[in-house]
């Protein structure tokens, strides 16, 4: 696995993202701040999802000189974006499927992560029937399964219960910690950066204002809202 490299400039219409920061391989970037601060921007740029200036470097390969199907990035949305009409087995199979050319060998293909994400025995079920951790598994078993290089969640625990976010953190730290490849986290609760990331990159109005761990930003915040953030105070 490879470093993940990431300099570029994502246009927008109030102001424009500015990002620069590098994720190892086998380690999680919680991107952290405001509301409207840039967090998705920057994934979506890394994704290819938007129009963004700049190289997104994966080991020697510029990714942003790629189409996003050609990225080798795997992203899981804050609203999953599974398809009402398909099951479990053909919601993850969906990738594989445009790549095998074949619903068979797809769905064949994606039993072993059904199996490791505790899916199988939900593999015939409808996402209207799911649970939300349950369809939280399904969408991350999807972007697991094509295989990718860099994986991007944006919000992953934002629509879930308050009654069942520890449980579902738990889980999804332990795959981000089996997934091997560089990954990142938007998120705005501290909760779940503690859990899932490895260090913060926090971001305010499309600028980078500091990267550390949350013990790091706490002894010395960059900004009021990163005090508040990192001491568990942000709103």
């Amino acid at each position: 696995m490879s470093v993940l490299r990431v300099e570029m400039t994502v246009p927008r219409s109030a102001f424009d993202v500015i990002a620069a920061f590098e994720v190892p391989a086998g380690r999680v970037l919680g991107i952290v701040g405001p509301n409207g601060a840039g967090k998705s921007s920057i994934l979506a740029g890394i994704a290819g999802l938007v129009e963004a200036r700049g190289n997104v470097l994966l080991g020697d390969r510029d990714l942003a000189a790629l189409p996003a199907e050609q990225r080798g990035v795997g992203v899981v949305f804050q609203d999953l974006l599974l398809f009402p009409h398909l099951d479990v087995r053909d919601n993850v199979a969906f990738p594989q499927r445009v790549r095998l050319g074949g619903r068979r060998a797809a769905r064949e293909a994606v039993e072993p992560w059904l199996a490791r994400l505790d899916l199988a025995a939900l593999a015939d079920r409808h996402p209207g029937s799911l649970s939300g951790g349950q369809a939280q598994r399904v969408a991350l078993a999807r972007a697991l399964a094509a295989e990718p290089d860099v994986l991007l969640l944006d919000e992953p625990m934002a629509a879930l219960d308050v009654e069942v976010r520890d449980e579902v953190r738990a889980d999804l730290a332990r795959h981000l910690r089996d997934f091997g490849g560089p990954a990142i986290v938007v998120t705005h609760d501290r909760e779940d950066a503690a859990a899932l990331a490895d260090e913060v990159l926090a971001v305010e109005r499309g600028r980078v204002v500091q990267r550390g761990t949350l013990a790091e930003l706490a002894a010395d915040p960059a900004t009021a809202w990163v005090a508040r953030f990192a001491s568990g105070r942000a709103v």
